[in-house]
């Protein structure tokens, strides 16, 4: 479909809003109108098409914001981050909230200090997604602190028990143990899993779930089965490095903690002169948008992130209503967890030479 072009400040032509929202040019005339029988997804549609076709909204609907909610995370270059933040930031929009976007960097602004800036600008919530709450080793009082200055939060990958708050997660047991099985079924009999740092809630769950499907499949003892985990860094480089000693170790499939160890782990194979999948198969995590379109096309469990995000900021707007509704005692401490599902593509495949 070819999209017409406008002046910025043209007026609107309904039947061109019309087409894109698909609905009839009278119902995108009630929403420019703010007239009132228009669901509210339909307005949203209409607002959509809108900013897709490059018109200007008109004065009268665009809302007053409902207030500031930062979201924090930790970095832009691992695409499932980004991922997470669209959605996120689309959740809020919709909430009649302003999202404000905090990314730390090496040698940047740490967890800590962008909340203390968030503050500063009377944010009305955050959002944090594999921050310091994920970490076991960092001090968990900071958000107790958080809490009691009356700030909203809800944080995303890594379960806390000594944070009263609410809690999105993936099943990263569920997650490792379907890519485990995956493996087996395709007659790999020794299978290493390259996850990321050992002290992070995500990684230990990860290494748990392996621990536990190859108990179920081969018999092997917890500590058989730790002896095939490589904790390195969530990275491409990370990856690369937990390959060669899986390789060395004999393994002809390889679990991978993130997408991007998975490229790290291909990487790795082919500059030993192996085919994947001939000679190692790889399964990663994550499923970020374009990881379909990697040479082979990547074999990895799908972190369901519209879900994920779409219940963070609804366990958000909750607290903040309630905080606004007088509630003095802190939030009660839930996780909400959810399903991944296995995707399989061309990185997998039998064995086909030990």
């Amino acid at each position: 479909m070819t999209l017409p072009h406008p002046h910025p400040h043209a007026a609107p032509r309904l039947s061109d809003i019309a087409a894109q929202a698909e609905v009839s040019e009278a119902t995108v005339s009630r929403v420019l109108n703010g007239k009132a029988g228009v669901a509210a997804s339909t307005r949203r549609r209409v607002l959509a098409a809108l900013d897709v076709l490059g018109y200007e909204r008109p004065v009268r609907l665009r809302r007053r914001s409902a207030g500031l909610v930062g979201l924090v995370i930790p970095e832009l270059t691992n695409p499932i981050f980004p991922a997470f933040a669209q959605i996120i930031e689309q959740s809020l929009a919709g909430h009649g909230y302003t999202p404000v976007l905090c990314t730390q960097m090496p040698g940047g602004a740490t967890e800590d200090e962008l909340v203390e800036q968030l503050e500063e600008r009377g944010v009305t919530g955050i959002v944090f997604l594999s921050g310091l709450h994920a970490d076991t080793r960092a001090d968990p009082s900071r958000y107790t602190r958080l809490a009691a200055r009356g700030v909203p939060f809800v944080l995303i990958n890594g379960y806390n028990a000594h944070i009263d708050a609410p809690f999105v997660s993936p099943d990263d047991v569920a997650a490792a143990r379907m890519a485990v099985r995956h493996l087996a079924e395709l007659g790999h009999g020794r299978i290493g899993l390259a996850v990321g740092p050992a002290r992070y809630v995500p990684s230990r769950r990860k290494a748990e779930g392996f621990a536990a499907a190859l108990g179920e499949s081969f018999g092997l003892s917890r500590g058989q089965a730790e002896r095939r985990v490589r904790h390195t860094l969530f990275s491409v480089e990370g990856g690369h490095a937990a390959a060669a000693t899986l390789l060395d170790d004999g393994c002809t499939g390889i679990v991978c903690g993130s997408d991007l160890m998975a490229l790290g782990v291909v990487r790795a194979a082919r500059q030993r002169g192996l085919s994947v999948p001939a000679d190692l198969s790889v399964v990663g995590f994550d499923d970020s948008q374009l990881i379909a379109f990697t040479d082979p096309p990547l074999t990895t469990v799908r972190q369901p992130v519209q879900a994920m995000a779409t219940a963070a900021v609804g366990a958000l707007i909750e607290e903040i209503h309630e905080r606004a509704a007088g509630r003095r005692e802190p939030p009660r401490r839930t996780e909400f967890v959810f399903q991944p599902e296995l995707v399989v593509r061309g990185s997998t495949g039998p064995v086909v030479r030990a």
